[in-house]
């Protein structure tokens, strides 16, 4: 299956080319064109459960939409409700991605959304919530965000501070630590940051150039 994202910028949509028996998923109603020859249909990807955690505590759809080349090749344009950007994540089997709510669009078959849950001071002040969506198996995951999505490399032992409106997926090997953004109380107040979250490398965080909130 070959996939390309047309439109970079602000309203970014995946062209999906499937193949005789390539199938894709993706977040209830992102289909915005597809061949006629191709299936479309909605499942509960993991069962019952999983959809309902899904539903209520990542704030995702209870049902995916399928698309399946059934009967012959054909081509698929999906995309998200809201402007900003989107970015393909190739995930090999030894990691799991944990994605902010609403940022999950599609995935290739092998790719199972589930959820997770955080701990207490994450889920309190990082503005995810105790619960954010995990992404796990082998296959590519599309993810989308309010803005553009940047990528940041630490390599070990590198830290990064990010504001707690900006984060958009991370690996689950990366811990995340919630702390003032100045060195006191009134210096984080004033500088209109407040909390950060802080990260150490190795890995890579994805952020947003904006703030859903503001």
């Amino acid at each position: 299956m070959n996939y390309k994202i047309l439109y970079p910028g602000a309203y970014p949509v995946v062209q999906f080319d499937l193949d005789y028996g390539d199938s894709i998923k993706a977040e209830a109603d992102a289909m915005i064109s597809m061949s006629s020859n191709l299936e479309i249909k909605g499942s509960v990807d993991g069962g019952l459960l999983k959809g309902i955690a899904r539903r209520y505590l990542g704030n995702e759809s209870f049902f995916f939409q399928t698309i399946t080349a059934n009967r012959s090749s054909g081509t698929a344009i999906l995309g998200p409700p809201y402007p900003g950007g989107i970015i393909d994540v190739r995930l090999d089997g030894t990691y799991s991605l944990k994605v902010q709510k609403d940022g999950f669009l599609a995935a290739t078959k092998d790719v199972q959304v589930d959820t997770s849950i955080q701990n207490l001071a994450q889920g309190i002040f990082s503005k995810e919530g105790f619960f954010v969506l995990n992404l796990k198996g082998k296959g590519v995951a599309f993810l989308n965000s309010y803005g553009a999505i940047h990528m940041l490399n630490l390599s070990a032992g590198e830290e990064v501070l990010i504001d707690n409106g900006h984060l958009v997926a991370w690996p689950e090997y990366m811990h995340y630590s919630i702390e003032r953004a100045g060195n006191n109380i009134f210096a984080s107040l004033t500088s209109g940051e407040c909390l950060v979250c802080r990260f150490r490398g190795p890995g890579f965080v994805l952020i947003q150039t904006r703030k859903p909130l503001n």
